[in-house]
């Protein structure tokens, strides 16, 4: 393939223009790690330049010293000609740069008024009072031209993850901003609330603000991006035309290795049963019914909002049980349980990995063998209450080595890690004690392919084990390339389950919406049943 510079002229954007933003040769050392090296980078006005590359590879980084977070330790930032220092995000923000985090930082007991003028000063009447109806005047005039309609006067906590993406758009642009950079802005959005994102992103493009698009969702850097820039191990690989790229030919640069299959090849779940769901009610979920088999990855799939993640935390005994029963089994033997605690889960060897692992998995501030054998520190204890830290290091060792974990140390802070190898410390502490039935809510959310096929094989190796696994994934290809079957929820209630080889896109989401296929896959047969 051609250079980017043989190429450059047929990107109409770029051909002629003096860069908006340029980076050059820019280096950042941690302890241990060269995050960024020597990496060069010129971004434009009018221009959704797309980012890629593996957790790791140096990304945030790359972000953190655009937006004055961390400084340099050698290299420089031009913007529109004019070398900078960028000490603060303040001084960032006052050049014209914002940033859209993937952690989005509202305030939620704040309705979307006062948190898109967060930090700014109000208006105010003679007599000293706020002025509420010029600042939602202020408010209106950042979103009507991005055809964007809110709630302006509710808590941002009660507004879906979209909303919530778009206030803090709107928060970014109550500045005058040139350029603006989008760290996963879609990890937790709908198929809809993203469409409406593209939207509002095309229509600052053509306002003439350069756009940053970082993301590990390749259909979405194709659709919108002019350009693509990869990066490994902290540096650029390359810089291609989006049109003349193919999506096999960036996860190779990616990844520095040929990729044959995302999802591997499965071994058939067996007809022995591991786990019986009898009109499970809860608090949301209602009447749910189904069998989950040694060997068998049960996919739920439904919309947000549908009580996938609800249904998990019944089974795991994270929520109260209103109605129906569990049963485990012991060897294909029923022993009656209804799980009242995560603690009995355990026990038990139901494990489960939560769907935010930063707010509900992980300890972030502590190192990485405190997290893992943290459910089952009873077992590292000498008397009851000595910690044997040999012992606990030992474990976490095999367990990480089983994961291909990639870190400093173990006694590195688990916050320091990349998403896919925090993800895999949540695996470990599952993977901890005994697991029977391991409970994934998400488990591929913010993590690069790379890290994707890593927990695609470590499902392959537990389920081959005998293992059963329930996945919670709002990534439908995801669910149809994992699954044995899919159990589908809308609005809390069960309407169909499917054997995924034999099911669709089209039918899936037909049922998700409340629109019944005319006619729908085979349900599955033989030693592993339908569910009821």
């Amino acid at each position: 393939m051609a250079s980017f510079t043989e190429k450059m002229g047929e990107v109409s954007v770029v051909e002629g223009m003096q860069p908006l933003v340029s980076l050059q040769r820019l280096r950042k050392r941690y302890p241990g790690v060269l995050a960024v090296d020597d990496v060069s980078l010129d971004l434009y006005a009018g221009e959704v330049h797309g980012l890629v590359g593996e957790n790791g590879a140096g990304k945030s980084t790359l972000i953190k010293l655009l937006a004055g977070a961390t400084t340099s330790d050698g290299g420089s930032i031009w913007v529109r000609g004019r070398q900078v220092q960028l000490r603060t995000v303040r001084e960032a923000n006052r050049l014209g740069l914002a940033f859209i985090h993937q952690e989005l930082n509202l305030v939620p007991y704040f309705d979307a008024v006062e948190n898109i003028f967060l930090g700014h000063l109000y208006p105010r009447h003679w007599w000293g009072g706020i002025d509420w109806a010029a600042l939602r005047r202020r408010v209106r005039a950042v979103l009507d031209p991005l055809g964007v309609t809110l709630p302006l006067t509710v808590p941002v906590s009660r507004l879906s993850p979209g909303q919530q993406t778009l206030v803090s758009i709107a928060r970014a642009l109550v500045d005058k901003v040139d350029l603006l950079v989008m760290d996963e802005p879609t990890a937790a959005l709908t198929s809809q609330e993203i469409d409406h994102l593209f939207v509002v992103v095309r229509a600052l493009r053509a306002r003439g603000v350069g756009v940053l698009y970082i993301s590990h969702r390749l259909a979405e850097i194709f659709a919108l991006t002019e350009r693509i820039t990869v990066m490994r191990n902290g540096r650029v690989v390359t810089t291609q035309p989006s049109s003349q790229v193919s999506e096999r030919a960036l996860v190779q640069w990616m990844t520095g290795r040929t990729v044959d299959a995302l999802y591997p090849p499965r071994t058939p779940p067996t007809a022995l049963p591991l786990l019986d769901v009898r009109r499970l009610s809860g608090s949301f979920c209602r009447e749910i019914s189904f069998t989950l088999h040694a060997g068998e990855v049960l996919g739920i799939a439904g919309l947000i909002g549908a009580g996938r993640s609800e249904l998990l935390r019944l089974i795991f005994g994270a929520e109260r049980v209103r109605g129906g029963e569990l049963l485990l089994y012991e060897k294909g033997v029923p022993r009656g349980l209804c799980l009242r605690s995560p603690a009995q889960a355990y026990r038990a060897g139901v494990a489960l990995a939560p769907e935010e692992r930063r707010t509900q998995g992980l300890l972030l501030a502590r190192p990485i063998y405190e997290n893992t054998t943290l459910t089952f520190l009873r077992r590292f204890a000498w008397g009851g209450w000595w910690v044997r830290r040999r012992s606990e290091l030992a474990a976490t060792q095999r367990l990480g080595e089983r994961l291909a974990l990639r870190s400093r140390s173990l006694r590195q802070p688990v916050g320091e890690l990349s998403g896919g190898n925090q993800q895999k410390v949540v695996l470990a502490r599952a993977l901890a004690g005994e697991v029977k039935v391991l409970l994934l809510d998400e488990p591929t959310r913010g993590v690069d392919v790379g890290a994707r096929q890593e927990i695609y094989r470590i499902i392959g190796d537990l389920t081959a084990q005998g293992v059963g696994v329930l996945l919670v994934s709002s990534d439908l290809s995801e669910l149809l390339g994992v699954a044995d079957r899919l159990v589908v929820l809308r609005e809390g209630r069960q309407v169909a389950t499917l054997a995924a080889g034999e099911a669709s896109a089209e039918v899936v989401l037909g049922y998700c919406f409340g629109v019944q296929p005319a006619a729908h896959p085979t349900r599955s047969q033989g030693g592993v049943d339908a569910g009821r």
